[in-house]
């Protein structure tokens, strides 16, 4: 038995066959293989075609079919992994009506703002655990308010792993963790929030069939079946935006335990028995994958945007002929502190840790006589340490406290130079494993079908790479205190 997981991310598709017994990865693929561009038509805005993924996806699971490591009809269920808090809409014939307004798209901040001061911010915040942001459904409001003739067309609202299901089923279903992340969900009354869509005036016929995060969301589609190779049987049984499911793919489940990544957005996100919430929603809480109203299981999220994109955009500007190993080791050859510069990592949008301000990208103290190339891509790498210290220094203020914190071998967690600023930054350790978020969709995929008897059955296998602790020297959080000067003085000029 085998099954496939789909990680829809906001630079490429990446699918895994993954094999039921020995939880073994049979094949990985991904597609396209240069980064997807991101859609910018304003400042501060962010989109990105359904029907792209759609045509990205199906491609990416013919090129995992073409490595001819397993036979197809073998595949049993897809789980799918998918990028928070997007939008999608679509009309009664399931067409998308417009572009997905994504994660990073900060044009509908105003409107979760004032939502947030006229509604009242303490029962707000206890029942819905955050601010309505910039996320779902502000996004939402923001269709409603300016593209009126598209939301009158509206059938259903999902987020975007609901709709890859629906392309690959015909069936168009959420979740409580889905629903919760979009900020449509009522934790105090486990219902569809009414505070919510009285407020913005939203119908309740938009939202689709909630169900559980593991179990069947619909059988595929004959048509799409052929077209993809694979039996006529197969199921969707599990979707989980790409943050709880990273968390799952480090079988992170339980209360106290924490996953990061540093991948296009940089993450902190802690599972816990209450419902956490931060008085001015820098950080976020959403109802983790195990989620339900007899056993609380949330997913405290510290979420920084500008991570990956930062060293990224580093690559394109001064770098295009580099690989990021090559980049990383250009890095490890410059002291700690980049010879006085500093990067503030902000330039991909509002960031909600620093209350949905656009502090923008800034390198300070350039020496030109001195910096080169190795100190801007070394204090990004600092720079981004910094950011996750300055979000988890307010997870602490919500009394969360990681005494390990547990990171896929992938992104920067591959570069050693980050590695270590990470951990000197936090002062926490952190235990490296050889994970994927296709292979977690995959095997939530499994536990959505019922193969594995409990969630942590599915990762009895997983391998730790390796432990990285803090030395804790002193240079670290002098650099940072400076650092964290520079943020504050840009904070107060905006």
């Amino acid at each position: 038995m085998l099954f496939l997981g789909i990680d829809l991310g906001t630079s490429s598709i990446k699918v895994s066959v993954v094999e039921a017994d020995t939880q073994k990865t049979l094949c990985s693929s991904q597609y396209p293989e240069t980064e997807e561009e991101i859609i910018v038509l304003k400042s501060g805005w962010a989109e990105q075609s359904p029907e792209k993924w759609w045509s990205n996806i199906k491609l990416a699971v013919l090129k995992a079919h073409s490595s001819k490591k397993y036979d197809p009809k073998q595949i049993t269920a897809i789980g799918i992994a998918y990028q928070m808090h997007g939008l999608v809409v679509v009309d009664k014939f399931q067409t998308p009506l417009r572009n997905s307004i994504i994660w990073c798209d900060s044009r509908a901040v105003d409107i979760g703002d004032k939502a947030f001061h006229d509604l009242e911010k303490d029962r707000l915040l206890s029942h819905h655990l955050n601010s309505p942001g910039n996320f779902t459904a502000s996004k939402l409001a923001w269709v409603k308010q300016h593209e009126p003739e598209i939301y009158d067309k509206i059938n259903k609202i999902m987020l975007p792993g609901d709709y890859v299901a629906m392309k690959l089923t015909n069936t168009i279903t959420s979740s409580v963790s889905s629903l919760s992340e979009g900020i449509f969900w009522d934790f105090k009354n486990n219902r569809l929030s009414k505070t919510i869509l009285d407020y913005y005036g939203f119908d309740l016929e938009l939202f689709p069939e909630i169900k559980p995060v593991f179990s069947v969301h619909g059988k595929i589609d004959k048509q799409i079946s052929v077209e993809l190779g694979l039996n006529d049987q197969v199921v969707v049984s599990y979707k989980a935006g790409d943050q709880p499911n990273n968390a799952l793919s480090l079988n992170v489940l339980e209360p106290g335990e924490v996953a990061s990544t540093a991948g296009t957005s940089g993450v902190i996100y802690g599972v816990s028995d209450k419902l956490v919430y931060d008085k001015e929603s820098r950080i976020n809480t959403f109802a983790h994958i195990n989620y339900t109203p007899e056993k609380t299981r949330t997913g405290v999220l510290l979420c920084i945007n500008g991570t990956g994109i930062s060293y990224s955009w580093a690559k394109k500007v001064m770098g295009k002929e580099l690989s990021y190993p090559e980049m990383n080791k250009l890095a490890s050859n410059i002291p700690l502190g980049s010879n006085g510069l500093r990067m503030l990592p902000f330039g991909n949008g509002a960031e909600r840790m620093l209350s949905n301000k656009l502090v923008g990208a800034h390198i300070e103290n350039i020496d030109l006589n001195q910096h080169q190339t190795p100190h801007i891509l070394k204090s990004i790498q600092e720079g981004i340490a910094f950011s996750f210290r300055y979000g988890l220094d307010i997870m602490r203020e919500n009394g969360l406290n990681p005494q390990i914190i547990k990171a896929g071998n992938s992104n920067l967690f591959l570069s050693e130079v980050f590695q270590t600023d990470f951990v000197e930054s936090t002062n926490v350790p952190v235990d490296i494993y050889e994970n994927d978020g296709s292979v977690g969709a995959a095997l939530g995929a499994g536990i959505g079908i019922g193969y594995y008897k409990e969630p942590k059955d599915a990762f009895l296998n997983i391998k730790k790479l390796k432990t990285i602790e803090p030395k804790r020297s002193s240079e670290y959080e002098e650099i940072y205190q400076n650092w964290k000067e520079l943020l504050n003085n840009k904070i107060k000029t905006i």
